[in-house]
């Protein structure tokens, strides 16, 4: 393995551990000694890395230093470029679909020649889900930043008998499945998780406010609350 290759080994290892891990642990994660890791952690220091910690102590990487898409191997590249396909002609979502496309686009502009071939070649497709002429959701960008900015919502919402109500929620997830887009959110009217269909969304308002929350601590209670309901 080139020294180059080891050192993105060593940064992907570090941003998978989110508290300190030991000098020893990570040397014997790499394969290699802990006068060549301490050697290493160096050089990424140098380079701009912010890795806290010290010999005995652990080190973790801080947010904010990314790596290179150049490095990606190929069977790597050929998830995302299926990945980002999928959610092109899937996400019913013209925002979303673009940004997937800019994203392989991107991606192709900086691998060399070989692999930027491979991803413009690739032979992995995924048939378009929605039919010719269907109108897109016109409440997914939306949901998916207020999810993003965990933004409460106002919303008017048929349910399956054709009822319409008017919720206060606290979105949090939103699931992609083949025909249909799923909301999970804090309902402030029932006191509980819902679960709430794209598509029958009457009308949607970002309030602007911040719900109490975090987006993480609502999905470690949603899927406590799952777990405890599954059978077995």
């Amino acid at each position: 393995m080139s020294r180059a290759a080891r050192l993105l080994q060593l940064l992907e290892h570090l941003r998978l551990h989110r508290q300190p891990v030991a000098g020893a642990a990570l040397a014997q994660e790499l394969g290699v000694s802990l006068r060549t890791l301490y050697r290493d952690i160096g050089t990424l220091r140098e380079q701009g890395a912010l890795i806290e910690g010290d010999p005995g102590v652990g080190y973790v990487l801080k947010p904010g230093f990314t790596l290179p898409p150049l490095m990606f191997g190929e069977d790597e590249l050929e998830a995302l470029v299926l990945g980002a396909r999928w959610v092109a002609g899937h996400a019913a979502d013209p925002e979303l679909a673009a940004a997937a496309r800019n994203a392989l686009n991107r991606i192709g502009a900086t691998l060399p020649a070989g692999l930027r071939l491979a991803v413009e070649t690739s032979g992995l497709f995924v048939p378009a889900s929605r039919p010719q002429g269907q109108p897109p959701a016109p409440w997914l960008p939306a949901l998916r930043h207020a999810i993003r900015d965990e933004h409460a919502l106002l919303l008017d919402y048929r349910d399956e008998a054709g009822s319409v109500t008017q919720r206060r929620i606290w979105p949090f997830a939103m699931a992609f499945f083949d025909q249909v887009r799923l909301i999970a959110a804090w309902c402030e009217l029932r006191q509980d998780f819902r679960h709430f269909r794209a598509d029958r969304v009457v009308q949607l308002a970002d309030t602007g406010w911040r719900y109490p929350e975090r987006r993480h601590a609502l999905l470690a209670r949603w899927r406590t609350q799952v777990s405890a309901r599954m059978p077995g």
